[in-house]
């Protein structure tokens, strides 16, 4: 299998764990009752939570284009390694980001999602060249 698509598979861990990792933080500040219910009422979580939250968001909204990516150059025959450090860098940057943010450390985390936006359009352009 090729290294990109093993990649890509690594991608769908790191979101399902930040998925795991944002639902458990707002189960414990909103309880079990309120998890389980039907939710009529958001009760919107903060700190941590939140920033979870934000880093998942932040995750699913890049993800789609990066699988689109990496999906396309893979069937055009345009791997290589713009396609290989790409996805190298994004996925090495994706699974830092959530950590980070979670910490509150802003500049740093800020540089990391710049990271990973670097290896995402590195490789949309292996897609082009």
């Amino acid at each position: 299998m090729a290294i990109e698509l093993q990649l890509l598979g690594w991608a769908v861990v790191i979101g399902l764990v930040q998925l795991g990792w944002a639902a458990a933080a707002a189960r414990a500040q909103q309880g079990l009752k309120w998890a389980g219910g039907s939710r009529d009422e958001p009760r919107p979580v903060t700190g941590v939570a939140a920033r979870l939250e934000r880093a998942l968001r932040n995750f699913l909204e890049t993800f789609p284009f990066f699988a689109a990516a990496v999906i396309v150059a893979y069937l055009g025959g345009k791997l290589g390694d713009l396609t290989f450090w790409g996805a190298s860098l994004y996925v090495a940057a994706r699974a830092l980001y959530a950590p980070l943010y979670a910490s509150g450390v802003a500049i740093v985390r800020s540089l990391v999602w710049f990271v990973s936006m670097i290896g995402l359009f590195m490789v949309v352009a292996a897609i082009f060249v």
